[in-house]
């Protein structure tokens, strides 16, 4: 089991190590000029050099690939007196530990540095601390809206197998599983945003957080949060309805549950108490990746409701060029997505040891 843990995180590693290698080069051979873009109309040459000398675009290809290696990497490698080198320890941009001090260097370990943003100068871990904890909160609302509803109707559809119910019930799992999430929401902001906003309430626009019109400050506006979530939680509610109905269809058949009915129990406390624990395990294993893709799918729903996620940040920084808050983002997100991967792919090997032996 540890050697399988071992392999699965050195696999991570090497993953990890190919999307910073992707995403850097990516952006790096895009013709654009960040300096540039930094100044606006007030450019002049002299600025730009200076910028660009700061940014370290004059050096190789290959020393910016290497420096941002350095930065992004939690244990790393700086000059402390050097202050004109790029790899100067700067107390203003790094956040840190000293583990090895050397004599005009040292080795670090700290929080991985995803550099300034082009536009507000702030730094880029910042903008993504503010964003990706809605992004989470979207998604996990999405999950337990889908589980929820799923199982509820993924049970009646079994215990009613055959019935219109049971029949409706598949042909829009099939519509939840083929509808694009960005056609999805435009569709429901429409319908239940515009053409019935005055029976709903709801808006087509808005965050977590909504500012007073009457300057009092921001207040907590969770309205905003259903249209998102119940967007984002379609395919997966449709995943869960036929997960359940299936599973439990079967487990129905097992022998135990036909001796729990020769007991006389009633069928509710068969279907709660004995049939859905078991039912359950595929759909807990299905939801389980879901969580994962869910964070990344937000991107578009997001933008389409204005919800102040990564999604806007990702589209609103690509929109400006601010390629250091597009490659941090990106970086967050897929990095999240291979530790959740990880994880899961070590607790099926603890709860199945078969798999580790593979």
């Amino acid at each position: 089991m540890l050697r399988y843990i071992i392999k699965k995180i050195l696999y991570g590693l090497l993953l990890m190590l190919g999307v910073v290698t992707l995403v850097f080069f990516l952006f790096t051979v895009l013709p654009s000029d960040p300096a540039r873009m930094m100044m606006g109309q007030r450019s002049d040459l002299e600025t730009e050099e200076a910028i660009r000398k700061e940014m370290g675009l004059d050096l190789p290809i290959g020393v910016q690939y290497l420096a941002y290696l350095n930065d992004v990497s939690p244990i790393s490698w700086h000059k402390t007196q050097d202050t004109e080198s790029f790899f100067y320890l700067d107390d203003n941009d790094y956040h840190y530990v000293r583990i090895l001090p050397m004599r005009k260097s040292a080795i670090v370990l700290k929080a991985p540095y995803l550099r300034r943003s082009y536009q507000s100068k702030r730094p880029v871990g910042e903008i993504i601390a503010e964003a990706f904890p809605k992004t989470v909160l979207l998604a996990v609302v999405s999950i337990v809206f889908a589980l929820i509803v799923g199982i509820f109707i993924g049970i009646i559809c079994a215990l009613r197998k055959g019935t219109w119910f049971d029949h409706l019930a598949l042909v829009l799992s099939t519509l939840g599983m083929s509808v694009p999430s960005f056609f999805a929401a435009i569709l429901l902001a429409w319908i239940f945003a515009y053409l019935l906003s005055d029976i709903t309430g709801l808006s087509m626009f808005g965050s977590l957080y909504t500012v007073d019109d009457y300057g009092a400050g921001q207040y907590l506006d969770l309205k905003n949060l259903i249209l998102p979530a119940i967007t984002l939680g379609i395919r997966p509610l449709s995943v869960v309805v036929e997960l359940t109905k299936n599973s439990l269809l079967d487990v129905l058949s097992q022998d135990y549950i036909r001796t729990a009915k020769a007991k006389g129990l009633k069928k509710g406390a068969i279907i709660t108490k004995h049939a859905l624990k078991n039912a359950l395990n595929p759909v807990i294993t299905a939801i389980s990746g879901w969580l994962a893709g869910l964070l990344a799918g937000a991107v578009f729903v997001e933008y389409i409701f204005d919800w102040k996620g990564m999604g806007v940040v990702i589209v609103d920084a690509l929109d400006k060029y601010d390629f250091p808050v597009v490659m941090g983002s990106l970086l967050y997100v897929s990095i999240i997505l291979i530790i959740i991967n990880i994880l899961c792919d070590i607790i099926y090997g603890w709860l199945d040891p078969r798999v580790s032996l593979n």
